[in-house]
């Protein structure tokens, strides 16, 4: 039997796959609410593919509580948020996973860390746990970090497809680690050492967030001198070796918007590109807060309360307002004294900011400017209905005429 602790974005479809694939699996969580969700027969998240996944699982007999169990194999996956001030990760969800884990565990029995952590977390913060709990690690416990390689809005394919990195001291643990991952993953799944597992996760997301900074970077120096970054980016993208991404409103969620500062917390003085391609990002929503404002004034709009934000989760076709440039726009505006701006979004359907909209016919009608911050299908498939309207589009995708861009 596998445990898996901690069932959110990440631990739940973990589990489910497993279960779904012949493992029999427990899931575990400290929220009573959401556990009492799963065993009603509801997920906690919308997810493409979720829904069927979870009624497989449940058919395979996989179970959901708030305690954790008496098994050989234990997957832990909570949350590591990183301190702002010092960009370090902060590992005490797993520290303390990890601690209740001992409490019931037997000797034997293998620890596997999918949380994304920093470069040496295994070895500063989660090894002296497990020593000072009076177990020898590589005979009374072993560990493993199989970091997640997942991104919401596609879990269930990329779950099934993904390479995976499976870091383990030894390679006889890796490597039954290894079976239980191949039960549903086709793609390759290397057996490593810890640390390396550690630093690749890492450094993807780190790649990935200095191209997107790059991207914003030349948006506010074309900007600068009025010209067409979109078209820019295009023809420089037919050279056979260049691939510039597209610009847009920040950057947000769990792991671009954080992983790479735990190279920076780390390597303070080494990581100075990450540092300064983590700023940009960082500052773009204020970029696009600066930017509104001008087009207010172009416009004759003096009135904050006629202005609407489309979007508020991070990403396009999700629930997941996790680090969202648009809860972080709302954030920096509220530093200036100024009315929040109007906000809707299809997919969030609790109220989490002020004026926020649950109609969109009701949004538009109650705004002169819309300023598309994320590319939901919703608002492609309806782009006629901004007629009229002053837009600001973040992500190139409205055609019609006048449209103003970052």
């Amino acid at each position: 039997m596998v445990n898996v602790i901690g069932l959110g974005y990440i631990g739940l479809p973990t589990a489910l796959m497993l279960a779904s694939h012949g493992v029999e699996v427990v899931g575990t969580d400290y929220n009573k609410e959401l556990v009492a969700t799963l065993n009603e027969g509801r997920t906690t998240f919308k997810e493409d593919g979720l829904d069927e996944l979870f009624a497989e699982a449940v058919k395979a007999g996989i179970t959901f509580t708030t305690e954790y169990q008496h098994t050989q194999t234990y997957i832990i996956s909570v949350p590591t948020p990183y301190d702002k001030f010092s960009k370090k990760v902060d590992a005490r969800y797993v520290v303390a996973a990890v601690e209740d884990v001992l409490k019931v565990c037997p000797k034997g029995a293998t620890i596997v860390v999918e949380s994304t952590v920093s470069p040496g977390t295994m070895d500063r913060s989660i090894r002296p746990v497990i020593e000072n709990n009076g177990f020898v690690i590589g005979k009374d416990i072993h560990l493993v970090h199989a970091p997640e390689r997942i991104i919401p809005g596609n879990m269930v394919y990329e779950l099934l497809h993904n390479n995976r990195t499976i870091g383990a001291d030894s390679q006889e643990i890796g490597e039954k680690v290894k079976a239980y991952y191949a039960s549903f993953c086709q793609g390759e799944i290397v057996v490593t050492d810890i640390r390396t597992a550690e630093m690749t996760k890492v450094v993807e997301n780190t790649f990935r967030a200095v191209n997107i900074a790059f991207a914003n970077e030349l948006a506010r120096i074309c900007r600068h001198d009025e010209m067409d970054v979109y078209e820019i980016i295009r023809i420089c993208n037919m050279h056979p070796r260049v691939n510039i991404l597209q610009p847009g409103p920040g950057v947000g969620g769990h792991c671009i918007s954080v992983d790479p500062w735990f190279l920076v917390g780390d390597y303070p003085s080494l990581a100075k590109v990450i540092d300064e391609s983590m700023k940009t990002n960082d500052s773009q929503p204020s970029f696009v807060l600066n930017r509104i404002h001008e087009i207010m004034q172009k416009e004759g709009i003096q009135d904050n309360r006629r202005v609407g934000l489309y979007g508020l989760t991070y990403k396009e076709n999700v629930d997941d307002c996790r680090e969202s440039p648009t809860l972080q726009l709302l954030e920096a505006q509220e530093r200036h004294l100024a009315t929040p701006l109007k906000c809707y979004d299809p997919f969030v359907t609790r109220d989490i900011v002020p004026y926020q909209f649950h109609d969109l016919d009701a949004f538009l009608n109650d705004v002169d400017m819309v300023v598309i911050m994320v590319k939901h299908q919703e608002i492609i498939e309806h782009m006629d209905r901004l007629r009229g309207k002053v837009v600001l589009d973040c992500h190139n995708v409205c055609h019609l005429e006048g449209v103003y861009h970052i």
